[in-house]
């Protein structure tokens, strides 16, 4: 599992001209289900995104994480954030879960981040969204669940 998380001042997705999703001082966090990924990745994702000290202190310093600063985190299904480059010109798609699988492991990252007290917004699974964000910093991290076991 593959997560961007985006520290954010605000932002928001929108399906067929509608915003269905949107947040201010929080996380922006892009998703990307691998095939393989099971309850283990889930977990270790929503740690890492209610956990990482990426919050700026009171001295500027990142030392607080986004349970510590009570932000909120818009998250969006990104199958993409799964593509190979490595040959050719198209990207191939191979690690990428299958939809049902993938979904139903987004679904429970933000039920764990629920759980853990964090508001969610969410965009609309397999959509063609617009994503809008005003990236605070800007700070952005690469979550990768495979890398971390």
């Amino acid at each position: 599992m593959k997560a961007i998380l985006q520290r954010v001042t605000e932002a928001s997705v929108e399906v067929d001209g509608r915003v269905v999703g949107k947040i201010q001082d929080g996380l922006m966090v892009l998703l990307g289900v691998a095939k393989g990924d099971q309850d283990s990745d889930v977990r270790f994702v929503v740690d890492k995104i209610g956990n990482l000290r990426i919050f700026s202190d009171d001295h500027g310093k990142m030392n607080r994480s986004l349970t510590d600063v009570g932000g909120a985190v818009l998250l969006v299904s990104q199958f993409t954030l799964l593509g190979s480059t490595a040959n050719g010109r198209r990207p191939s798609f191979d690690e990428a879960a299958p939809p049902n699988q993938a979904k139903q492991l987004y679904e429970q990252v933000a039920q764990g981040l629920r759980e853990g007290g964090t508001r969610v917004e969410t965009g609309v699974f397999a959509a063609h969204m617009q994503v809008a964000l005003v990236n605070d910093g800007p700070v952005t991290f690469v979550v990768d669940s495979r890398h971390g076991r």
